[in-house]
């Protein structure tokens, strides 16, 4: 295994289509029209020296060390700016250019440590190779004024600056920095966040993030993007630094969220070094978020469990044991229990953090190892209404676009998410199409970073109430249906037209207008009817969503909503347009896709199917189960009742990420077997009977499937810490209840989804290896897979318009309550913070807090950073208050990253009509003063603490 090296062709490439002819030193050549002579050369194979290029960013003619000559032209131009053109001569290299590129690399070498030998980026930096490049063997300069030396003749330099080592991922060596530029710009073009600037003029030039600050008291949101570009060690990774440069890498898939961003796993060994950015990732094209790109460290910490351990009562300590000894006491207590209590007493929970080929075989073990339908999976939590609703709308059951069709977008609504901060590069992508021009309409409780941040300003934002969802999109299509705003071609050529028909009478009834609805809201009419006609007469609209649309009781209406929305107006089947769910975690998914559902076998077809049901049985070679079995909620009131006794847990941890925490421990306190499968002894294993270890992305093979439905390799670089991959884990598990299964390699599993599953057909590892990546269906009928969906028609035959009567959530505010809680998610940290909270990133984000209004803060009598009491019908806990106007008066806002802030003790269990997915975002609260941690925030820390106890090793003969 070798180190993967990207070519880097200077410039971006040009979109046009009409291609000119030239010659560059006697060869002729072709390239698209507006393509730089760099680019040109470069993929002729022809290397023009740079220092201040990359394609990754747009030209920008600083360095001059890419000087050319055109036959028939004056001077020596820079061949990153300067364009191809028709019947063009160039020569790259001349005594002349040798000259001129010599004396400026003497001049950048004359400001340089020349430590070369002992520099973190020897071998990996391209002032050095440039150096040779120029054939530069001596430097005519006395040493002067410089940025090099802290002390210049025996006094203090006034040029020079220290290393900025606050961020705790990278370094900044000031004085190695060659001013080129490349990380200021790609902190604006490819981020967009604009935390870099250079400082000063002419010789006095620094780059300086914010006004001189430190990186990390800076707005810099540690994307990496500045390291990535850097040419010299100026910029670089503190892993480089301590560990040295990489001898291999491979291509794998994030493991954070939905994204599916692309990354170079560079490596010594089986040590790891650094994640960087694959350029070539259709996702991400080489950009990434501070936890992809850095907070990996989870996989390597010393709080990773590496042997399985079991005990007879949770209130025991942890034993080690081995894995043919833990296999087979977790097999012999489901088959106890089934004895006892029956089939359906037992069920498993697939993980979205887990491959697929995992998560199809956990669905398979339950499905033909239980004999029951008893699997669920976190999308439980969160998109189950996303699958629902685009079923109902369309015939599908996830996103119509891939992330590259934003740059074709003219108005971007997003409702219900926060892109910049739970899908940084998809944000990123959405801020670079914004700062072009289009039009921004947001729906969100809060001001998120997308309404107003530097360059960026929302063209609309109505500040809703939560739980509003329906009634705001409703009044979205009042506005566009009687104002004549529809597209009716669209509409009867696609869609049912009686169902059209009834469902515009619906929304255009004076009852659902802005002015009527204003009053559950709290929106004014005059800007939702400015936002809906944007929507509908602003060119290509397309509509993002996150878990503020699907986490409320109307999560599946307000999704057909939407879906309705995009119907009606024809924003459908090109690029620029679309529906987009944004999901929230690596494989979530590809854990719908595999049949993780108690209703559906994978592909989606209903259990009750006898035809589908078949095709399964005589591949697996066992009967099956024709009822849906339970579901997370109805898992845990079995529990309760006493009818639920055994469950296998792979990779999600339901203790914290489930509403009403105490319910969920009553329910696991009832369990007489829990397997729990997992990297750590996470919160869930608190109850647990058996725990397996489980092996992280950077040990196994597989693919993650993101929220554009693309299809993606993980590959293995490491050797699993405990032995096995998950998926290896599963099957001792399957084997040891009678299942014979026999795979010796993921790829065996994923040619069987490919045989049982249509959409799936044309999948297999030999396509991805050769494409990199394919966004199904990928079949007969779409070999390459399907990039936009619904182009010619819907999966369905028509669109279904569904009426979507607004019906306010049971949970309402009051005197005793009279605050609504709604939660999300912050950059820094990711879902439940088991692989976050155990990398550097907690220091950006050490504990959840309390976002409240300064007048709610002040009626209350709470300051900024006070404990205070946070109340409701379910529960209490106590947070550290953020006094902040991002939120409205009335509306609190917390995250959920943090067990001990026990954020979901507080939630209900109000769950979606259609999905039981959890009506997180609204809950009625009290806010007060408190002098630290409740009671049950006390106790749970003793409990979580005495679970983790593990008792020493018997001594050999004992």
């Amino acid at each position: 295994m070798t180190l993967i090296k990207e070519i880097d062709y200077g410039t971006p490439a040009s979109p046009a289509e009409k291609t000119v002819t030239f010659t560059i030193d006697g060869k002729e050549l072709s390239a698209p029209e507006g393509t730089s002579i760099m680019r040109a050369a470069a993929a002729a194979g022809i290397d023009i020296p740079k220092l201040c290029a990359t394609d990754s960013l747009k030209a920008f003619g600083s360095c001059r060390l890419c000087v050319i000559e055109i036959e028939g032209r004056y001077g020596t131009p820079a061949s990153c700016t300067t364009p191809v053109a028709q019947g063009m001569a160039v020569k790259t290299s001349t005594p002349r250019l040798d000259k001129i590129r010599r004396g400026i690399m003497e001049l950048y070498i004359s400001d340089h440590p020349l430590d070369c030998l002992t520099c973190a980026a020897n071998g990996d930096c391209e002032l050095q190779s440039m150096a040779g490049a120029v054939s530069l063997r001596k430097v005519r300069y006395e040493p002067g004024a410089n940025h090099v030396f802290a002390r210049d003749k025996g006094r203090i330099n006034p040029e020079w600056r220290p290393k900025d080592l606050s961020n705790p991922y990278f370094a900044y060596d000031p004085s190695k920095c060659i001013v080129c530029n490349r990380c200021v710009r790609a902190c604006a073009e490819t981020q967009g966040t604009f935390a870099l600037t250079i400082d000063g003029r002419g010789f006095d030039s620094r780059v300086s993030p914010g006004m001189n600050e430190a990186y990390f008291e800076s707005e810099c949101v540690s994307c990496g993007a500045c390291v990535q570009a850097c040419p010299t060690a100026t910029l670089i990774e503190k892993s480089v630094i301590a560990d040295g440069q990489p001898e291999h890498s491979a291509v794998t898939t994030c493991a954070y969220c939905g994204v599916g961003c692309a990354f170079k796993a560079e490596m010594r060994g089986e040590e790891i070094i650094r994640m960087v950015p694959w350029k070539d990732g259709k996702a991400n094209h080489g950009h990434s978020c501070i936890k992809g790109r850095f907070a990996y460290g989870y996989a390597l910490h010393r709080d990773r469990i590496t042997s399985p351990m079991i005990r007879e009562k949770i209130t025991d300590p942890w034993r080690e044991v081995s894995w043919e000894e833990a296999i087979a006491h977790a097999a012999s207590e489901f088959e106890r229990i089934q004895a006892k209590y029956g089939r359906q007493a037992v069920g498993g929970i697939t993980s979205s953090r887990c491959t697929s080929e995992e998560t199809y075989l956990v669905q398979k073990l339950i499905r033909s190892g239980f004999g029951n339908n008893n699997v669920d999976t976190c999308a439980r939590v969160c998109h189950s209404p996303t699958g629902y609703g685009l079923s109902q709308a369309f015939g599908t059951s996830a996103g119509t676009q891939d992330f590259d069709s934003v740059a074709a977008a003219d108005v971007i609504l997003i409702i219900g998410c926060n892109p910049t901060d739970a899908h940084p590069v998809v944000g990123s992508q959405i801020k670079k199409r914004l700062r072009e021009g289009a039009k921004l309409i947001v729906v969100d409780p809060r001001r998120t970073e997308l309404v107003r941040s530097p360059h960026i300003e929302a063209d609309f934002h109505l500040p809703l109430r939560p739980g509003t969802n329906v009634a705001i999109v409703t009044a979205l299509a009042h506005v566009i249906v009687t104002e004549g705003l529809t597209n009716e071609a669209f509409v009867r050529e696609r869609c049912d037209i009686d169902e059209y028909l009834e469902w515009a009478a619906f929304v255009a009834e004076p009852r659902n207008s802005p002015e009527a609805v204003e009053k559950f809201t709290g929106v004014p009419a005059h800007l939702v009817r400015g936002a809906a006609r944007l929507y509908a007469t602003g060119g290509n609209a397309t509509i993002y969503y996150g878990l503020g649309v699907t986490e409320h009781s109307q999560g599946s209406t307000t999704v057909m909503a939407i879906a309705n929305l995009a119907m009606a107006t024809g924003n459908l089947g090109r690029r620029g347009v679309g529906v987009n769910p944004l999901r929230g975690q690596n494989n979530v998914q590809g854990s719908c896709d595999m049949g993780s559902f108690p209703h559906e076998f994978p592909g989606y077809r209903h259990v009750s199917d006898d035809n589908v049901r078949k095709l399964f049985e005589e591949a697996w070679g066992v009967p099956l189960d024709g009822e849906p079995g339970l579901r997370i909620p109805n898992m845990f009131d079995a529990a309760v009742d006493g009818v639920f006794k055994g469950l296998y847990v792979q990779g999600e941890d339901i203790l914290q990420s489930d509403p009403d925490i105490k319910h969920v421990s009553a329910g696991l306190g009832a369990l007489e077997c829990l397997v729990v499968q997992d990297l750590f002894l996470n919160e869930t294993a608190n109850y647990a009977h058996v725990l397996l270890p489980g092996a992280s992305f950077l040990e196994k093979d597989g693919v993650f499937i993101n929220a554009e439905r693309r299809i993606q390799r993980v590959r293995r670089v490491m050797s699993p810490k405990a032995g096995y991959a998950d998926w290896e884990v599963t099957q001792l598990f399957a084997n040891a209840l009678g299942c014979n299964w026999t795979y010796t390699h993921p790829s065996e599993i994923m040619d069987e989804i490919a045989r049982l599953t249509p959409t799936f057909r044309g999948v297999s590892y030999a396509k991805l290896d050769r494409d990199g990546s394919v966004q199904w269906p990928c079949n007969d009928a779409s070999p390459e897979g399907m990039p936009i969906m619904h182009i010619d028609g819907f999966a369905r035959g028509k669109g279904k318009f569904v009426i979507t009567e607004y019906v306010p959530t049971e949970e309402r505010t009051g005197p005793r309550f009279p605050l609504l809680l709604t939660t999300g998610r912050i950059l820094s940290q990711y879902n439940v913070g088991a692989q976050t909270r155990r990398t550097e990133n907690s220091q950006w984000h050490p504990e959840d807090v309390l976002e409240i209004h300064p007048h709610d803060a002040e009626l209350r009598g709470v300051r900024d950073g006070d404990w205070v009491r946070v109340q409701s019908r379910a529960g209490e806990t106590t947070l550290h208050a953020r006094i902040t106007d991002r939120v409205a008066p009335g509306v609190v806002y917390t995250t959920f990253h943090h067990p001990l802030c026990q954020t979901n003790v507080v939630t209900t269990d109000n769950s979606d009509w259609a999905t039981n997915c959890p009506e997180y975002k609204v809950t009625a609260v009290q806010i007060s003063p408190s002098n630290g941690p409740t009671e049950w925030q006390e106790r749970y820390r003793d409990l979580s603490e005495s679970s983790r106890r593990i008792a020493a090793p018997l001594a050999p003969g004992e």
